[in-house]
């Protein structure tokens, strides 16, 4: 075993990060069932925000047979708040693969791999996690550790190639699950985006950028181009005991979530789906990955037949069953009930 897999092992046993998904340093594999859903989880969202999430899920579904067996609404009721909903229809999709084939999730990197929803990441993380196979566990937190380690100067993402290849050069036969997860915890907490602390870094003396001084300025990025702006309109309907909401459509943004009809941001138009008279509320902002929207809110009482989506008694309609653009559209509704 390499000197930075010996270091960084040692550190993580003293160190490693207690997260519901975790088995503790040198336990060996992990339930892969736990590991894939944490790491689908975890795409493009935070550790913080992640645990709730995952503890909740594993509550109401134990394995990846009884995932495979939840109703897609209540599914994608739980993961409301989370984001990238096409990983919620994904989730579900790579649980009924795996229940169906009468077998767990396989070891095989490639054949994770054929899985829905399973990248090359994900795939890395559970072979190796999961399976204690001495593949490569490339994140963000892992990039930066690598680019500072071997003072890789190339920008990202042009980098990235070149980063896996390093980082593959650093990758035990010994416990690579361990050393995947050691990698992931010293970008998470040591080797931080801005003011690193290299003072008490497990390979500070090895790293190449913090001879150079310049491991605050890696990994080097490309200038951001600003995103664009799309506009939209939501309209909020109710009653004295129902409230107005949609199945949006299950490809597409927002994919199969419940929602306020709305219309002009995600490419459909439409007239309001109910007659009534309607109360600008102004607009909410919300920062999607490719673009800013800006959601006009429009309010209305009435006991019209609607032209689109569905009555729900509002006994049972919670805001927390709403993706997070449509619970700011609620939260800016909800204030102007009691004055229309």
């Amino acid at each position: 075993m390499c000197e930075v897999a010996e270091r960084l092992l040692h550190w993580y046993d003293r160190h490693a990060r207690k997260l519901p998904w975790r088995t503790p340093p040198g336990q060996g594999k992990t339930d892969p069932y736990r590991v894939w859903l944490s790491e689908i989880m975890l795409q493009q969202t935070t550790v913080a925000a992640v645990k709730d999430y995952f503890n909740r899920f594993t509550s109401l579904w134990p394995t990846v047979e009884a995932l495979a067996a939840a109703d897609d609404e209540r599914v994608m009721a739980e993961w409301a708040g989370l984001g990238y909903y096409a990983r919620a229809r994904n989730l579900l999709a790579c649980a009924r693969t795996v229940a169906a084939s009468g077998e767990q999730f396989p070891a095989d990197q490639s054949a994770l791999q054929a899985l829905p929803g399973v990248g090359p990441y994900t795939s890395a993380a559970i072979a190796a996690i999961a399976f204690d196979l001495p593949e490569t566990v490339v994140d963000g937190n892992v990039e930066r550790v690598v680019a500072r380690f071997f003072a890789v100067q190339e920008p990202m993402p042009a980098a990235k190639p070149e980063l896996r290849r390093l980082a593959a050069t650093l990758t035990p036969n010994q416990r690579p699950g361990d050393f995947a997860q050691a990698m992931m915890d010293l970008g998470a907490t040591i080797c931080t985006p801005r003011s690193p602390a290299c003072a008490i870094c497990p390979l500070s003396d090895l790293c190449a950028a913090r001879k150079a001084g310049i491991a605050a300025e890696l990994p080097r990025r490309m200038p951001k181009q600003p995103k664009p702006r799309r506009t939209g309109i939501a309209w909020v309907a109710v009653n004295e005991d129902t409230i107005l909401l949609e199945r949006r459509p299950p490809k597409g943004l927002l994919g199969g979530t419940l929602a306020f009809p709305s219309m002009g941001w995600d490419g459909r138009d439409f007239a309001p789906p109910i007659e009534g008279v309607w109360h600008d509320l102004g607009t909410v902002n919300h920062v999607f990955t490719h673009f800013s929207l800006d959601l006009r809110v429009m309010l209305a009482r009435t006991v019209s037949n609607p032209e689109r989506g569905f009555w729900l008694p509002r006994r049972d309609f919670s805001s927390t069953d709403l993706p997070g653009l449509m619970r700011k559209v609620w939260k800016r509704a909800e204030t102007e009930l009691s004055v229309i």
